[in-house]
């Protein structure tokens, strides 16, 4: 009999909490929808809202990411690596936090992007800096030999080349033109999964975080919350209509691993920098001639300003363009070419887009008026000229020849290249002698004269050169290009 009363109750108990439950869920109960990981199930996905496109109709991130997947490629890169980047985030980022590790063979990988459908490919510096050997392998996994046309360490920018035709390329955007909170989706390799893409939005653009070295880097990066990884270096970042609007390059993390920010070079520098190394081997860098800094309030208030707006000008150069047109120390730089720079990475994108001897008009403030100059920019010598990769030896002022393995055996080196004469330049002034063998520049190996010019042609800034001369005296001499 207490059997049968305590399963009546029981039952009574039960039948009230489910309709309790199932009031709750109709009436009260948040709409959300909750999906239980069980099995290989990971992560819930959700569709994100599509866009629309005036010239392919409804243009989804679909439509974008089949565009887009075919023309990226994955690279593959051998070679030694010497330490002296330990302390540069993109290499720990690409390479792992190598510390104070001696040379070692290296074997990574990363990404690239076909911009022509013959075959030039679009990468990062940092992917193919002192690699020997260089595989591309494209989406449908045929495999290619790759050459470097030219690099340049100060945008972290590399143009690759592959004997291919009738490829499957991307075709610039533009990165002026995106929006905070616009779509865009990252295509590239991380950790040697290939073919990945991942979506995201604008998050911040002009973004300057101190990654990139050397005294002309310019750092003016698209920051986006799609998901880059480690194998993403050099893969492309694209919008809804899958055009290229960035190079992916680096990521913000304590963990080496994607946590919530990733940042691309707007294509409005890689065009430029692409179409010098195409066009010349080397990147014809303008300078306005000046030491600049934001305007932040401290530097307001000690300076009378009434705005924080802008870039700073600290001082000018005795040869710069900036001198000539008349710009002072204390002006504030406000545009280029009617372009507002409100800040220094902004300034250096837009002047990253000239050529020497290119003119720009640049608007100032000084004492609280506008004023407008005719500015005529120059190269990093003071001069219009345009440089090309061939005449890196001119401003050595030499002539090399390879040293004999007769001289090499006697010194115990295996490589290393002869000054056979000097005239004025950069190697006399440091105080080089005829003789001296060259065995390293910039801590990576010299075999051929052509190093010399590889080597020199991506350098922006401190040049550093180690060999030995006959008498077997070690030396190493330091110079700025």
């Amino acid at each position: 009999m207490k059997t049968k009363r305590f399963l009546g109750t029981l039952s009574i108990a039960v039948i009230t909490a489910i309709a309790a439950v199932w009031a709750y869920s109709e009436f009260f109960q948040p709409d959300q929808k909750v999906v239980k990981a069980t099995g290989n199930q990971s992560m819930l996905y959700t569709n994100l809202p599509a866009s629309s496109s005036p010239n392919e109709g409804a243009a989804d991130l679909t439509y974008a990411a089949d565009k887009a997947v075919h023309a990226v490629v994955h690279v593959k890169v051998k070679g030694t690596r010497e330490n002296n980047y330990s302390d540069n985030p993109l290499y720990d980022f690409f390479f792992g936090d190598r510390g104070n590790a001696q040379p070692q063979p290296v074997m990574a990988f990363g990404s690239g992007v076909i911009i022509s459908d013959d075959g030039y490919i679009v990468t990062n510096n940092h992917v193919v800096d002192q690699m020997d050997d260089i595989e591309v392998v494209l989406n449908d996994r045929r495999s290619f030999t790759a050459s470097v046309i030219g690099t340049d360490p100060s945008t972290d920018l590399a143009l690759l080349k592959i004997d291919a035709k009738d490829l499957p390329y991307l075709t610039y955007g533009n990165s002026d033109n995106l929006k905070l909170g616009q779509w865009v989706l990252a295509v590239g390799n991380p950790y040697n999964l290939t073919s990945t893409v991942t979506a995201g939005i604008i998050s911040a653009k002009a973004r300057n975080i101190n990654i990139l070295r050397g005294q002309f880097a310019i750092e003016s990066f698209l920051q986006t919350d799609a998901a880059v990884n480690p194998g993403n270096s050099g893969g492309a970042l694209v919008d809804t209509q899958g055009n290229l609007v960035g190079i992916n390059t680096a990521i913000a993390s304590r963990t080496g691993a994607y946590s919530g920010n990733s940042f691309a070079i707007p294509v409005s520098i890689v065009k430029k920098v692409i179409g010098d190394l195409m066009e010349y081997g080397v990147v014809q860098r303008a300078f306005l001639g000046v030491t600049i800094q934001d305007v932040t309030q401290d530097l307001a208030n000690q300076n009378n300003l009434s705005s924080t707006d802008g870039v700073y000008v600290n001082s000018v150069s005795d040869d710069g363009s900036a001198r000539e047109a008349g710009i002072k120390k204390g002006d504030i730089i406000l545009a280029v070419n009617n372009v507002p720079t409100h800040n220094v990475s902004e300034l250096q994108e837009q002047i990253s887009r000239f050529r020497p001897n290119d003119k720009v008009k640049v608007t100032i403030s000084r004492n609280g008026k506008e004023k407008l100059f005719d500015v005529t920019l120059r190269n990093r010598e003071g001069n219009t000229s345009i440089v090309k990769k061939s005449e890196t030896l001119k401003l050595l002022g030499g002539s090399f020849e390879p040293a004999s393995n007769e001289t090499l055996k006697a010194l115990g080196i295996d490589h290393g290249v002869k000054v056979t004469s000097l005239t004025a330049g950069k190697l006399l002034k440091a105080g080089v002698r005829e003789g001296f063998i060259i065995t390293q520049i910039n801590n990576k190996p010299v075999k051929t004269v052509d190093d010399i010019k590889d080597i020199l042609g991506g350098v922006k800034g401190g040049v550093y050169v180690e060999g030995i001369y006959p008498n077997g005296m070690v030396a190493y001499y330091a110079f700025g290009l």
